[in-house]
């Protein structure tokens, strides 16, 4: 790895004395010769010794170790140096050298939560969140595990692991699946928000707002792969709704599966309509005013006028810093007036 990349994982010691972040990258975490002597509270020269006798030893391999290009400030100017970063199992072997209190800690979360998170891709305080003591972030962690769940591609995922286990005439190789899972998007959609997913994205999607009145997307800047999906354009708070209301929906229907109650795909539809009828939700009806069709047209169109803008707004912006830039450049080579010697 020549640049720093990944996701980055905080660990903060117990005497809370040291933060250090580690880098996941492949499946490892990655740290430098300077951070592991932060993380196990001794001198780098220390480091330096104990990471060659672990090799030398035959502890470990040099597929431990890697080179990152880190990005320092050195007064005015950012200088890229190229260092040696040390993956799990190194610094591990190193910890297990280091007899500090830290090192001890350090490789007992290592073993436990930092692997589970590594393989899981999260990591659980089971004991801390049953019984929380100060602040509790409990709700919080719900909301996040909503929103997972309520994911289009979870959704989508969840939805035909249950249609196929409790629906008779279930194939999803049909077109019917694909769209009776885009019926059933509309109506939770249409609950919350009394608009199908066309509907609300041609009434939101405005090439005069700021990001084209998208309140969420995937990348740095709003791309068109953005603009034809409806829960970007949804508030927080409407979204906090969506994804509570589709998680019960889902636990419904997978409380169904589990007692082998098995339906037809129409009867799936009539289903969903109880679920909403009995939460008191308005029904979505029909195929709503707006097809997906119409939808994708009023779209394009307007990503085009919104881009153009955008395009003209930012090569504007880099006219002015062009020019600031030549300004300062003249300024420094002109002395001035009163510099020069007579």
């Amino acid at each position: 790895m020549t640049e720093p990349g990944g996701e980055l994982v905080v660990y903060r010691s117990d005497d809370g004395q040291s933060r250090v972040q580690l880098r996941a990258v492949g499946g490892t975490v990655w740290l430098t010769q300077a951070q592991l002597a932060e993380l196990y509270a001794t001198s780098v020269q220390n480091i330096q010794q104990i990471i060659s006798r672990v090799l030398a030893d035959g502890e470990v391999t040099q597929a431990t170790i890697n080179s990152a290009l880190i990005v320092r400030q050195e007064g005015n100017r950012q200088v890229k140096r190229e260092v040696k970063v040390y993956n799990l199992d190194m610094i591990l072997a190193v910890g297990y050298r280091v007899s500090t209190l830290r090192a001890v800690q350090f490789r007992q979360w290592a073993t436990t939560v930092l692997r589970e998170y590594l393989v899981k891709g999260f990591a659980m305080d089971d004991r801390r969140l049953k019984d929380p003591g100060g602040t509790d972030y409990f709700d919080e962690l719900l909301e996040r595990i909503r929103d997972i769940r309520a994911s289009e591609r979870r959704f989508y995922l969840k939805v035909r692991d249950i249609f196929a286990a409790t629906s008779s005439d279930y194939d999803k190789d049909a077109e019917a699946a694909r769209t009776f899972f885009k019926t059933i998007q509309n109506k939770l959609l249409f609950a919350v928000t009394g608009h199908t997913a066309a509907e609300l994205i041609v009434m939101r999607c405005d090439p005069a707002a700021l990001n084209l009145g998208l309140t969420s997307w995937a990348g740095r800047r709003v791309q068109k792969k953005d603009i034809d999906t409806a829960k970007n354009y949804l508030l927080q708070e409407e979204m906090s709704e969506l994804n509570l209301l589709t998680t019960r929906f889902l636990d419904f229907a997978e409380d169904r599966a589990r007692r082998r109650l098995t339906l037809v795909m129409a009867d799936w539809v009539a289903q969903t309509d109880r679920f909403l009828t009995f939460d008191e939700r308005e029904l979505l009806k029909g195929a709503g005013t707006v097809s997906a069709a119409r939808m994708r047209e009023v779209t394009d169109e307007r990503y085009e006028v919104f881009d153009s803008r955008r395009r003209a707004e930012e090569a504007e912006r880099a006219a002015i810093e062009e020019w600031d830039d030549l300004r300062e450049l003249t300024a420094i080579e002109r002395p001035d007036e009163g510099d020069h010697v007579g």
